[in-house]
């Protein structure tokens, strides 16, 4: 695959939306991070018992979040690399 000749704008404008990706992945890590803390305050402390099933929702969640999130921003790098090569370019013109 041969890559395309970027000016200045281009490029700049490619480095900002790749760490837009990455600024991305990393609230859905902190979104992991929080709802998993919170199911375990939730279980293992006995004054939230009526809300047990909540905590074990979100222990369930969470890891499916972060996998999301993962997912996502794979997607996202895979979608940017590939507009940026000239087989995308021949494809669109076809």
């Amino acid at each position: 695959m041969q890559k395309i000749q970027l000016n200045r704008a281009d490029l700049l404008a490619l480095q900002r939306t790749y760490l837009a990706n990455e600024r991305t992945l990393l609230a859905w890590f902190r979104t992991f991070v929080v709802m998993l803390s919170s199911g375990f305050a939730i279980v293992k402390m006995t004054a939230f018992e009526e809300i047990l099933p909540l905590g074990y929702a979100l222990l369930v969640a969470s890891p499916l979040l972060l996998l999301f999130g993962i997912i996502r921003f794979a997607y996202v790098k895979k979608q940017l690399r590939k507009f940026y090569t000239k087989d995308f370019q021949d494809a669109v013109e076809q």
